[in-house]
């Protein structure tokens, strides 16, 4: 697809939940809705956009296949159903793009399948090659094969963790409310919107986030869709809350971000002034014909996270926690930061094997050289460890050149290399 005169193309990621393929009620699908996307990702594609679709959705067809009217509770039927409905799901997408002559790719995954630099670098690829051919990918965890141990725990994760992966300038979440309010709408009449967000890492007081609860046949909610937005935007990229009944909107608001492409800068003005930052963002909307959405701005390019840290931060799942004084965490944090070194850890906790992710927690040392158990331990950040736990439990707080004599060899003198440890940008 060339790019059209004129128009920078964007990288797009779509977060569809069940509910909006699936019919809450009757467990039916919603084929106008499907069509509605279809039809928006076929125009943005005519831009020269690249799409990539994140659906949900297995389980609620399977439900409506078998004639079932809840979701069991054992992990094996939940899976078999799945199963049943995946192939079913999958067959509708690509029916409704074939009207359009779309070629589509099925893509399934679980942490398990990025849990390897390697395999994370496949799927980078494979995603990647896919957009070059012109192809729709359409991905999903799947649901299948996954346990607990090894879920990304809801799409809207799943879709940030994507996002990342692909470097994607937008991803859209669609909800069902149009976008963040001070407070619930259904609810509250003084509820007000939020249609800007300049630094999500700054919070939103004032901000009642329980709008948008979920519903019977999906896992999402606003707070997944707030931990998916600051997951995403720390890597760069902005994210979006829309309505899901309307997805041709998504299409308007493209066209209304290229209209405006390169001014997002002005948010500064009103420095901590949120509200009034709405109330001029609200004035645009309505001049320009745009229905409400909630944009979280990507953080600044210099605090983007970089693809090995996203990995670790995100891709990974943790088996225990490495507790290291403020020293060594100041030491970790600095522009030409260091790698963890023996002596800068006061404490161990869980077992894990070398190379196994864990989280990093800062601690107060006592003077006998322990762990103050009256300290908390905030997580700082992940690292992927050359020792295990064992091991680290008996060299902690030594100096590097006393490894070989406590364990018996020595593998490296750091704990963790500079390019396995990752932190949040701060």
């Amino acid at each position: 697809m060339t790019e059209a005169a004129g128009i920078k193309p964007y990288t797009i990621v779509i977060k569809l939940g069940t509910s909006s393929l699936v019919d809450e009620k009757t467990r039916e699908p919603r084929l106008a809705i499907m069509s509605l996307i279809v039809e928006t990702v076929v125009k943005l594609r005519r831009l020269g956009h690249n799409v990539v679709i994140v659906s949900s959705g297995s389980i609620g067809v399977g439900l409506h296949i078998l004639g079932m009217d809840k979701r069991p509770k054992h992990l094996s039927e939940v899976q078999a159903i799945a199963a049943i409905g995946q192939g079913k799901l999958i067959g509708r997408w690509d029916s409704l793009f074939a009207h359009f002559g779309q070629s589509i790719a099925q893509i399934l995954l679980t942490r398990n399948d990025i849990s390897d630099w390697s395999q994370y670098r496949n799927a980078q690829n494979t995603v990647s090659e896919l957009l070059k051919m012109g192809v729709v990918p359409i991905i999903n965890e799947n649901d299948t094969l996954s346990v607990t141990e090894i879920k990304f725990g809801d799409n809207d994760t799943l879709s940030a963790i994507v996002s990342g992966m692909v470097h994607a300038d937008y991803l859209f979440l669609l909800t069902d409310v149009d976008c963040l309010y001070t407070a619930n709408p259904r609810t509250d009449p003084e509820a007000k919107p939020i249609l800007v967000v300049p630094d999500l890492s700054k919070g939103l007081p004032g901000v009642d986030t329980s709008a948008g609860s979920g519903s019977d046949v999906g896992t999402g909610g606003m707070q997944t869709k707030l931990i998916a937005a600051e997951l995403a935007t720390n890597a760069g990229v902005h994210t979006i809350i829309m309505k899901s009944d309307t997805p041709s909107n998504i299409y308007r608001i493209v066209k209304y971000i290229q209209a405006l492409d390169g001014t997002d800068s002005e948010v500064s003005k009103f420095n901590d002034d949120l509200m009034a930052l709405q109330k001029e963002e609200l004035a645009k909307l309505k001049r320009m014909g745009v229905p409400l959405h909630t944009k979280f701005l990507a953080n600044n390019i210099s605090n983007h996270l970089r693809n090995k840290e996203f990995w670790i931060l995100h891709g990974l799942i943790t088996k225990g926690s490495v507790i290291i004084d403020q020293g060594a965490f100041k030491a970790l944090t600095r522009k030409n930061k260091a790698g963890l070194l023996p002596a800068g850890i006061i404490d161990v906790e869980g077992n894990f094997h070398e190379m196994e992710c864990v989280d990093l927690k800062v601690g107060k040392r006592l003077p006998n050289g322990e762990v103050d158990p009256e300290s908390s331990f905030e997580i700082v950040g992940r690292a992927r460890c050359n020792y295990t736990s064992t091991e680290i439990s008996k060299i902690k707080g030594l100096q590097s050149d006393e490894i070989e004599e406590i364990l018996g060899y020595m593998d490296t003198e750091y704990i963790a290399q500079r390019e396995n440890l990752a932190f949040p940008p701060h």
